[in-house]
């Protein structure tokens, strides 16, 4: 049976009309009414592992191929199985001997996303497992066929360009790397509609940089893309568009672009797959190292030493770990386990370490500024302006700034920097550089009245005082 694919980019997508049946769910939504009141603050794997299994049986009623045949590229050897310590011992008390909320909230998600890395989909030469894409397949299949809509973030593009291009090991230079990732992105995208045709679902490619995020327009037009496709019953297939992407606009890896997707989609939980059981307080395999069953804050994570990536991926514990926080933080569960657990991972979530989100979800836009947007410029503020934006949460007037750099417009995104040059939030300037210039550190008295707007209202100034 072909496969269904279809690759889309944000760009494609701009002259679609807007759909407003999702509009809670929107990247920056319009601006609201500025409060009358103003304030300044100063003055206003190698090989597949033995024990990789899918728990999860094929749905009911779901129509098997039985002349779809897989081979293995190669010997199967057996991956060391990590023995999960008493979870008395890990490092938060809070977390141990009780059956935790969070799980249950990434069981019941009805919107999930699920990040997958290279070493769980290809060998050490870029060959493509297709009886571990069936396995995962299958389970994806069975949590949707539970009622959850399911968006996968899948790694791999640049792994599996290094065997048709007889790469012996992973490029560094950006050429090689971005035509690895052309001819890759092929293959991979192949073999996920491989499988999934499998059950009749067709799959459509989603290819995103760190300049979609970083532009509004672009950021909404890739959430309603993604949001058409789930509606239409069709898996989306997230990945970085490595083939354009440059070393300066690259999203680092697919852990990050996982945790933004997950927040661009509004969804009820991210599921971060790996070849590592969950989290440890150091390498798993060094004598005493301690399982971490739940993060409930940063205090969780003192005593935790995450290390880089593997041969094949990017994303190592450190990179996980980042893209954890970064998700629990815009108020989304998150689980990060191996890909071996995907079973008991999108059944009951009873497997893996699962970080509890914020109570409060972050705004759409607070979130898009300070995380994936593109900041134009810099504004330098005294001290007396840095606590009142920090701490009271007031608009930024001209009085509390003493530099600005960078040529930006109204309109755009700038860096907040506090007097020692610490970057304390971000927020969407009011005036043009060129404008601003002349009114550093004069109040609202010395200014014309048509320059009496703050230069951020507080409505479009996040900091990141209050992260975790």
């Amino acid at each position: 049976m072909p496969s269904s694919t279809q690759t889309l980019t944000p760009e494609q997508t701009t002259n679609h009309p807007t759909d407003h049946t999702n509009a809670d769910s929107d990247v920056a939504p319009d601006h609201p009414q500025p409060s009358d009141q103003e304030v300044s603050g100063h003055q206003p794997g190698a090989e597949l592992p033995s024990n990789f299994q899918s728990d999860a049986p094929a749905p009911e009623g779901v129509p098997m191929r039985d002349d779809v045949h897989v081979h293995m590229p190669g010997p199967v050897v057996p991956a060391k199985e990590f023995q999960f310590p008493d979870p008395d011992q890990g490092i938060d008390d809070r977390a141990a001997g009780h059956e935790s909320t969070v799980r249950e909230r990434i069981a019941d998600a009805k919107k999930i996303v699920v990040k997958i890395g290279s070493s769980s989909l290809t060998d050490y030469n870029g060959a493509v497992y297709p009886e571990a894409m069936d396995r995962i397949c299958d389970a994806l299949e069975a949590r949707m066929a539970r009622g959850s809509d399911v968006i996968v973030v899948s790694s791999g593009a640049v792994a599996c360009g290094m065997k048709p291009l007889n790469l012996p090991t992973k490029p560094t230079d950006l050429a090689t790397k971005q035509a690895a990732a052309a001819v890759g992105q092929v293959l991979l995208a192949q073999e996920w509609g491989r499988t999934f045709a499998r059950y009749g679902r067709p799959i459509a490619q989603v290819l995103l940089t760190q300049s979609d995020a970083g532009r509004r327009d672009r950021a909404r037009n890739a959430q309603r893309t993604i949001d058409r496709l789930r509606r239409m019953h069709v898996v989306p297939i997230v990945n970085e568009n490595d083939a354009v992407a440059t070393s300066e606009m690259r999203f680092g890896d697919n852990d990050r672009l996982a945790a933004l997707v997950a927040h661009l989609v509004s969804a009820d939980a991210l599921v971060l797959l790996s070849d590592v059981d969950g989290l440890y307080d150091r390498n798993p395999s060094s004598p005493g190292a301690r399982f971490v069953p739940e993060v409930k804050s940063g205090n969780d994570l003192k005593e935790v030493a995450a290390g880089d990536g593997g041969k094949l991926g990017t994303g190592g514990m450190a990179s996980k770990l980042s893209a954890a926080r970064l998700a629990s933080r815009a108020g989304v569960p998150v689980l990060l386990t191996s890909t071996a657990n995907i079973g008991p991972a999108l059944n009951d979530a009873d497997v893996g370490t699962a970080f509890w989100p914020r109570e409060e979800r972050l705004s759409a836009w607070k979130f898009w500024a300070l995380y994936a947007a593109d900041a134009s410029g810099t504004l330098r503020l005294d001290a007396g302006a840095m606590k009142a934006v920090t701490e009271k949460h007031s608009s930024l007037l001209a009085v509390g700034i003493r530099r600005a750099d960078g040529d930006f417009t109204a309109g755009d995104i700038v860096d907040i920097v506090g007097p020692k040059g610490q970057v304390i939030g971000r927020g969407e300037v009011n005036y043009d550089s060129s404008t601003l210039a002349d009114m550093i550190g004069r109040s609202s008295e010395e200014l014309p009245e048509y320059l009496h707007r703050p230069v951020v209202h507080r409505d479009y100034l996040s900091n990141f005082a209050s992260r975790a």
